[in-house]
């Protein structure tokens, strides 16, 4: 049992939510009673997750993707209006992170997909270990493609959308970014990655792999940020003695 704000805080302090610039608010976004004993995590705060929470009476709800994005519209009405009212109604908090975790060195979503996976985290691309967003590294053996894919499907449980580039070869330098990142693909090729491995894929992405000489996976937004969540639960469960419960809300994306 842990008073909210000691918690809210210890994951801002955990994660440094203050030093990151993002497009939604880190950290508590509805507020809910003050004693917090059940946590319950998931990636996405949707309507399904919190029927899940409401039924298993958590005090919080722990999420990567929670709401007030940039650009989107402010007013609570419809589906936004159903969600928030769930919330308060139960008097569950919504406690989300965004960017923090999917920097966060130990506990964030690409440090648990390489950990998962058996890569050897060389560094970031683009800023220090536990601030960047792009990282780097090796696969723990060369291997062609088609066995890094193979390995992706069996852990994630999803198989992965892959586009090989001509004359590139197998696999030992790698580059990877969870999420919706497949515009870092550039820098990626620059730094000289034989491939670069991400949630999402646009129409331009296979065009840029196969001129720049890169090859792509593409192993699903939700599929590879499952698990950054996860740990952060997990850290507040074993630190605070809160009941912690992750639930995978089906996501094909």
């Amino acid at each position: 049992m842990i008073h909210r704000d000691q918690l809210v805080a210890a994951c801002d302090h955990q994660l440094r939510a203050s030093q990151f610039k993002d497009y939604t608010v880190n950290g508590l976004q509805v507020q809910g009673r003050e004693t917090i004993k059940r946590v319950m995590s998931g990636v996405t705060a949707c309507q399904s997750l919190l029927d899940e929470a409401v039924a298993w009476q958590a005090d919080l709800v722990l999420v990567h993707h929670g709401y007030f994005w940039k650009n989107e519209p402010v007013a609570i009405t419809g589906m936004k209006q159903r969600r928030i009212k769930t919330l308060l109604e139960n008097e569950i908090n919504l406690l989300a992170y965004h960017l923090p975790l999917d920097a966060h060195a130990e506990l964030g979503n690409n440090a648990e997909l390489a950990r998962r996976l058996g890569w050897k985290v060389e560094g970031c691309l683009d800023g220090e270990l536990g601030e960047g967003l792009l990282w780097s590294g090796r696969v723990a053996e060369p291997q062609s493609l088609s066995e890094l894919a193979q390995q992706i499907a069996s852990v994630l449980g999803r198989t992965p959308l892959v586009i090989e580039a001509p004359g590139v070869g197998g696999v030992d330098k790698i580059a990877w970014c969870t999420g919706g990142a497949q515009d870092m693909i550039s820098a990626a090729c620059e730094a000289g990655a034989h491939v670069f491995i991400s949630g999402e894929i646009s129409e331009r992405t296979t065009h840029l792999a196969r001129e720049m000489g890169i090859h792509y996976i593409a192993a699903g937004h939700h599929a590879t940020e499952r698990y950054g969540v996860q740990a952060l639960g997990e850290w507040l469960a074993g630190e605070y003695g809160v009941e912690h419960r992750f639930v995978d809300i089906d996501n094909p994306a």
